[in-house]
C-alpha cells in the first residue's frame, strides 16, 4: 500500500536525491514539466533544493508517494499568493516514476494535495498541463474543470512546441 506524506522542510531537503530521480525519469519519459532533455538526477537537484526552500518558507507544500519506503511520486501546491488571492493555490509537478505507474498514485497524490490545500484555507486550485499528454486525461476524472488551451506554451523535453491545457477545481 502506498504511503502519501506531506514533507517538512527538513524531510524535503533529505529527499532531494529521490525526488531528483523521479523528475529525471519523468523528463526522460517525455513529460513537459519545464526541463529539456538530456536531464539527469544531478541536474534536478538544483530544482528540488529550491522547492525545499519554498517549503521551509511556507510558500509550497510538497507531497510524496512512497512504495516500500522509496519515493516514487510527488506533487506540489504553491500556497503563497498575492494579497488578493489568499484563497488560491497552484498545483504543480504531479510526477510519478514510470516504474510505479498504473497503481493509482497520481489520484492519491491529487486527493492528498487537495486535502492539504483545503486545510490551509485554499478554496480554489489551478494547474496547467501539456495538451495531449497522459497527464491531461487524469484531471477531469478527478473533478477538475477544463478552462482552455494555450498554443505553443512550452517545449517538449526533446524539442518542438507544446500546447498547455488549463484546469481549475473548487475545494469548498
Amino acid at each position: 500500500m502506498p504511503d502519501i506524506r506531506n514533507l517538512s522542510a527538513e524531510e524535503a531537503r533529505a529527499a532531494v536525491p529521490a525526488l531528483s530521480a523521479v523528475l529525471a525519469d519523468c523528463v526522460a519519459g517525455g513529460a513537459s514539466v519545464g526541463f529539456m532533455h538530456p536531464y539527469g538526477p544531478e541536474d534536478a537537484e538544483f530544482y528540488w533544493r529550491d522547492v525545499a526552500g519554498a517549503v521551509a518558507g511556507g510558500g509550497s507544500l510538497l507531497l510524496v508517494a512512497e512504495l516500500e519506503g522509496r519515493i516514487v511520486g510527488t506533487v506540489q501546491v504553491g500556497a503563497a499568493q498575492m494579497p488578493n488571492q489568499p484563497h488560491r493555490g497552484d498545483l504543480k509537478k504531479l510526477l510519478v516514476h514510470r516504474s510505479a505507474r498504473g497503481r493509482g498514485l497520481a489520484r492519491l497524490l491529487m486527493e492528498a494535495a487537495e486535502r492539504e490545500a483545503a486545510a490551509r484555507g485554499k478554496t480554489l486550485l489551478v494547474l496547467d498541463t501539456a495538451t495531449g499528454s497522459d497527464a491531461e486525461a487524469i484531471y477531469p476524472r478527478l473533478g477538475w474543470q477544463r478552462v482552455g488551451v494555450i498554443p505553443d506554451y512550452a517545449l517538449w523535453p526533446q524539442g518542438g512546441f507544446c500546447d498547455t491545457t488549463l484546469f481549475y477545481k473548487r475545494l469548498a
